[in-house]
C-alpha cells in the first residue's frame, strides 16, 4: 500500500512543463519566454492564438531566440515562477 501511495505522490510532485522562446535575456540569470497555444474561439469554433510572457530562472545562459523547456517551482520572486530546465534550439545567428 505505501509504495502505491509514493507513486502517487511522485506523479503529483512532478512540474508543469511548457515550451517558448526566448524574447529577452537583459535581466541577470531571468529570461522572458513567451508561450503560445492555441484555443477555440467560445461563440465561433475557430481556432485562435494566445500568449503569455513568463519570466524562468535561467542558469543555462538561453539567448534571445533559443527555444526553451521551462518547469513550474516555488515563486523565486515577485513575478518569476519558472526555471528553464533545457534548451531546445539555439537561434540562428
Amino acid at each position: 500500500m505505501s509504495a502505491n501511495n509514493q507513486e502517487v505522490q511522485a506523479e503529483a510532485k512532478q512540474a508543469r512543463t511548457l515550451e517558448g522562446r526566448v524574447t529577452s535575456n537583459k535581466m541577470n540569470k531571468t529570461v522572458t519566454v513567451l508561450v503560445e497555444r492555441q484555443v477555440q474561439h467560445w461563440l465561433l469554433g475557430k481556432i485562435i492564438r494566445r500568449s503569455t510572457k513568463l519570466h524562468a530562472q535561467d542558469d543555462l545562459g538561453a539567448n534571445e531566440g533559443d527555444l526553451v523547456r521551462i518547469a513550474e517551482c516555488r515563486p523565486l520572486s515577485k513575478t518569476k515562477h519558472h526555471r528553464v530546465v533545457e534548451i531546445i534550439t539555439r537561434a540562428s545567428v
